[in-house]
């Protein structure tokens, strides 16, 4: 009766092992929970919605702003004024630079109503007409110094080459006025023959000077009117050329003496030329 008792309780444990395979527990967290994966993907495609870029058109304001900025940020334009201000040369009550050759000088000479100012231009003359050449001062200047004028006379005679219309034996009388201007800075030569033309000349005259004056390089001829001391009207023949001081710093005086010899020597030549009319030969010799 033992053994039957003994297989009765071995059928019991193969119960039990057939029992174990229905733990399907195990299955119900793992495959049901992954739906939840779709979930992400949602919120994955919330970002979808950038259709907000659309709205970018809101990026033209900020061009228009600094497209409008840009001309103001030319600050550089006030650097030129800076530049100017610490730049400008010095000058003297003349209105000389500093590197000019009379800069900070005082000249002044003494007359009979006391000392006169002798500007810059006027002085320049005056030390070629007296340091250079010696002669004595005859140069008038004005109450203000402004303007100055020296009158001198000196004789023109022809050439000796057998070429020329006046001969060396040929002479006549030239009277010189010179003009200064402080306020221009002009010097000016005026050379004139002191014999009035006569009436019946001026026209045969001033055919010549027509046909000359394009071939005179520096300065020009022209006749000069004038009353006379009887209410009668002159005419007169005279060269004109002018040379500006403005801008020369240094060599005043060489310019002044350049204008003087190139002048004479340029009338001397127009003179020649007339002398081909027999007429006017005849006038100038008279």
């Amino acid at each position: 009766m033992a053994t039957k008792k003994l297989s009765a309780k071995k059928k019991v444990a193969t119960k039990v092992v057939k029992k174990a395979p229905a733990k399907k527990a195990t299955k119900k967290p793992v495959a049901k929970k992954a739906p939840a994966k779709k979930v992400v993907k949602k919120v994955v495609k919330k970002p979808a919605p950038k259709k907000v870029a659309a709205k970018k058109p809101v990026a033209k304001k900020p061009v228009k702003k600094v497209a409008a900025k840009k001309p103001a940020v030319k600050k550089p334009a006030k650097k030129p004024v800076k530049k100017a201000a610490i730049k400008s040369p010095k000058v003297d009550q003349y209105g000389l630079e500093s590197d000019d050759e009379f800069y900070g000088l005082y000249f002044a000479k003494s007359t009979d109503e006391g000392l006169v100012e002798v500007k810059p231009c006027t002085f320049s003359l005056m030390y070629w007409w007296k340091g250079l050449l010696g002669y004595p001062d005859m140069i008038e200047i004005s109450r203000d110094s402004n303007t100055a004028m020296l009158q001198f006379e000196s004789t023109f005679g022809g050439g000796d080459s057998g070429e020329t219309e006046l001969t060396e034996q040929d002479t006549l009388e030239i009277d010189h006025i010179i003009e200064v201007d402080e306020e221009e800075r002009l010097v000016s030569l005026y050379s004139y023959v002191p014999i009035p033309v006569p009436d019946k000349l001026i026209a045969a005259l001033g055919l010549a000077i027509l046909n000359i004056n394009p071939e005179t390089r520096y300065g020009s001829l022209e006749i000069c009117s004038t009353t006379n001391e009887e209410d009668e009207d002159e005419h007169f023949l005279r060269y004109r050329v002018a040379t500006y001081l403005r801008g020369i710093k240094s060599g005043k005086v060489e310019a002044i003496e350049s204008m003087i010899t190139n002048g004479s020597e340029f009338f001397g030549i127009a003179l020649d030329a007339m002398c081909v009319d027999k007429s006017i030969k005849k006038w100038l010799l008279s």
